[in-house]
């Protein structure tokens, strides 16, 4: 009696060990419990489509489900992998078990039926999904169960784990090419051979035993060396797709199928050397593609492998050996020479000198004394330290760079998609081409194979792999070289917009000037106790505060203030043992009905007790060194250039004046700058916005690129699509050099692609072209966009 397939997982049994159930319209089976449990799972979920959508793709039997799951919902295991934000929670996970697109489609589908999960979204090529989730509805182990369920697993996504499987893979690949070179290198004395008796003259049976000979070579070359292509031209099929991997096996298998059948009749002459080196030097290609896509994105693979996994935390008179995942905002740590900063934090004891090349690009050492921040991702140098951690290590610096930089390499850019979607639609093309080359020469009588070799050269030397990986090396080394000179691209589709880009608006404080104003001129109206202003400026962490803190008494004192609040763009208020206090610019002071008649070139701070002025100071920032000349660059290459501040007309004007800019729009407040922002896209401008405070958040966010400066505060930083690590403006200029470097390679890339593959598969048509030939093109094509992918970093170097 014939085998019984399974109604879920479709492997086939003996009926006498399957679960028979009658259904309502036929007799279900199932191999185990599981199969039949995901089974009434879809139907009463009505998610049953999944069967019509897998089609004859045969499944895991489904898992049980594990009874470990409380450890995803451990203290331990959330520091490590559990990302909270906005009162959400985020997980990276791995999806084992999933075949084809159907499979991501019915996870995607039961997760968001699923109670509580706010966002499902799993990437087909490597399996990696980011669920977002309401900790209050459902918990992570019950987000596991769902998927395994349906018969899947999941386990969270870890960098390290992964670069080992990369690099197993990487293993792989050499250990098939090495069997492909072997195969070429003696496949070639037997064609030399072969040719040699082609023209000399060589005996039936020495003619056999050469064929064999080959033949016997090119089997493993062709199933072994080439089962990527054979397993990539399967699952485009599956999905209805003709990638590349189908051109080049359908070629190979041609060539292969007939020689065999000549090797057996006689008839002919056998093109074994041609497969070998059609799957060979394509090969080669793809393993150096694979090892240049490495190459570019090294800088990450540095950051995630050199982050210590443990610290030193001084707790009383004892010194801990803590896992950073486990570090709590307060908490004390040592860093002795030599070893890196993986939370942020600041100096409590010691002094030095910090590496912060990794970050900035600076590559001169910084001195860090008593009160200095230090960030992650720093080399400590020459003295232990120790310091208060400010953050946790998933929120502190190095870890939002690693973070950012694994997201920005999985978005593309609107470019790369339309090439992805033009080199689907160019393989069924060329397959077609090839079909109609075949014919028209076989009806012209150039004999059956003549007509089949030549319709092999048209579909090897076409080459929709050059024009697939024209966007993605140039993004990918692009991103790279951001990354090194402290520009950090939060998604690879900003390189695109910020090169289309052609309007730029600067924030004042911070971005064009130092963010570091002093006093140069003060004024008492009445004395009073300074501590109340020490504690007043001490409650914000506005530019303007932190420069009378600095200009006050060493010694001053930090009373306990009650009710203190930021007044959006006017300054800061609060109170103490009954007295309103209160600081800010002249329109505060307006607001508020006191009256003070000031004017001054300078930025101006009144502090205020009970409603009477009893000092002012007036400060005054630097532009920053690079400003000038990074504003003028910008203007050189047609850009719009305006300043955006809620300073006074005459600050504004002084700054301007400084740096070259015409355009100021002054005293304004943060919803002031969104809406110049607004005034621009109605014009159809692509604007960029840079800016460094919590008032440049607004704009920030409804600008088409918004730039924070790295010392902002973390809502611009949140809210940006590009960071500034070392709050240079040279980096500002860089990075629209660098955008518009990558966009052009990108366009080079996807022109110099479609001239190869005009020019070269007509040649191929008409017969000029043999199929060795065609393979070799093919390879070389696709290494010369890598090759010209590689030039974004000349000018970047220095």
């Amino acid at each position: 009696m014939g085998k019984i397939a399974c109604d879920h997982c479709g492997l086939e049994f003996e009926k006498d060990v399957l679960i028979e159930e009658e259904g309502s319209d036929k007799t279900l089976y199932f191999c185990c419990n599981g199969c039949q449990g995901v089974y009434h799972l879809l139907k009463d979920e009505g998610l049953d489509s999944f069967y019509e959508k897998v089609g004859n793709v045969k499944l895991d039997p489904a898992s049980g489900i594990s009874e470990d799951l409380e450890k995803f919902d451990h203290e331990g295991f959330a520091k490590k992998y559990i990302v909270e934000k906005d009162g959400f929670s985020s997980v990276s996970l791995i999806i084992d078990g999933i075949h084809c697109s159907a499979c991501v489609w019915l996870n995607e589908k039961v997760l968001h039926k699923t109670d509580g999960i706010i966002e499902a979204d799993i990437n087909y090529t490597n399996h990696k999904a980011k669920v977002v989730w309401d900790g209050s509805v459902i918990k992570l182990s019950g987000i596991i169960q769902k998927i395994q369920s349906i018969g899947y697993n999941a386990y969270p996504y870890d960098a390290r784990a992964q670069e080992e499987r990369a690099n197993k893979a990487r293993k792989d690949y050499y250990s098939r090419l090495l069997v492909g070179i072997f195969g070429t290198m003696n496949i070639m004395w037997l064609a030399i051979a072969q040719y040699a008796g082609y023209f000399g003259g060589i005996a039936d049976d020495m003619k056999n035993v050469l064929n064999i000979a080959e033949f016997v070579l090119a089997t493993p070359v062709l199933f072994y060396t080439g089962w990527v292509y054979f397993k990539g031209a399967y699952f485009g099929l599956k999905n209805r797709f003709i990638n590349m991997d189908f051109l080049v096996i359908t070629g190979a298998v041609l060539a292969y199928v007939y020689s065999i059948y000549v090797m057996v009749t006689g008839v002919g002459e056998v093109y074994f050397d041609s497969v070998v080196m059609i799957i060979t030097f394509i090969f080669v290609g793809k393993y150096l593609e694979v090892l240049s896509k490495k190459k570019a994105i090294d800088t990450l693979d540095t950051m995630t492998s050199s982050i210590p996994t443990e610290v030193v935390v001084i707790k009383g008179s004892e010194k801990l050996l803590v896992s950073v995942e486990e570090i709590e905002i307060g908490d004390i740590i040592e860093i002795k020479p030599g070893e890196k900063i993986v939370i942020d934090g600041s100096i409590i004891s010691g002094e030095g000198s910090v590496d912060e090349s990794s970050l900035s690009g600076e590559s001169k050492p910084i001195y860090k004394k008593v009160g200095d921040e230090v960030i992650s991702g720093c080399l400590n140098l020459d003295s232990v330290i120790r310091y208060r951690s400010s953050k946790s290590f998933s929120t502190s610096m190095l870890s939002t760079i690693v973070t950012l930089l694994e997201d920005s390499i999985t978005k593309k850019p609107k470019i790369e998609k339309l090439a992805n979607e033009i080199s689907g639609h160019f393989s069924v093309v060329i397959l077609l081409l090839a079909v109609a080359t075949f014919a028209g020469w076989y009806m012209s009588g150039a004999g059956f194979e003549k007509a089949l070799i030549i319709s092999i050269s048209v579909i090897v030397i076409a080459c929709p792999c050059a024009l697939g990986l024209a966007t993605p090396v140039a993004t990918l080394i692009g991103l790279g070289v951001g990354v090194k000179r402290g520009i950090l691209f939060k998604e690879a589709t900003y390189l695109e917009t910020m090169a289309k880009s052609d309007v730029l608006l600067l924030d004042k404080t911070g971005t064009i000037t130092e963010g570091k104003p002093d006093v140069v001129h003060h004024k008492v109206y009445k004395e009073f106790d300074t501590n109340l202003l020490y504690s007043l400026v001490k409650s914000s962490s506005h530019p303007i505060s932190k420069g009378i803190a600095r200009f006050l008494p060493k010694d001053s004192n930090e009373y306990a203030l009650t009710n203190s609040k930021n007044i959006e763009a006017r300054g800061i208020e609060a109170e103490f043992e009954g007295k309103k206090l209160y600081g800010g610019n002249l329109r505060l002071l307006e607001e508020r009905g006191v009256a003070l008649e000031m004017d001054s070139e300078n930025s101006l701070f009144a502090f205020v007790i009970d409603n009477e002025v009893v000092a002012v100071y007036e400060l005054r920032d630097r532009a920053k060194e690079d400003a000038k000349e990074s504003i003028a660059y910008f203007q050189k290459m047609g850009f719009e250039v305006a300043m955006l501040t809620g300073d006074n007309e005459k600050v504004a004007n002084s700054i301007a004046k400084e740096v070259g800019i015409q355009k100021i729009y002054h005293s304004l407040y943060p919803q002031d700058k969104a809406d110049i922002v607004d005034s621009y896209h109605t014009q159809k401008r692509v604007v960029v916005m840079a800016g460094d405070g919590i008032n440049d958040a607004l704009a920030l966010s409804k600008s088409d690129i918004a730039i924070a400066m790295g010392s902002g505060s973390d809502i611009s930083i949140d809210v940006s699509d590009i960071v500034l690590l070392d709050d240079k403006m040279s980096s500002l200029s860089e990075a629209l050099k660098l955008s518009r470097k990558t966009y052009r390679n990108v366009k080079q890339n996807l022109a110099g692609s479609l001239v190869y593959n005009l020019l070269t598969v007509p040649l191929a048509m008409a017969g000029y072209v043999i199929p060795l030939v065609a393979a070799l093109s093919m390879s070389l094509s696709s290494l010369l966009v890598v090759a010209n992918a590689v030039r974004i970093k000349r000018g970047f170097n220095e």
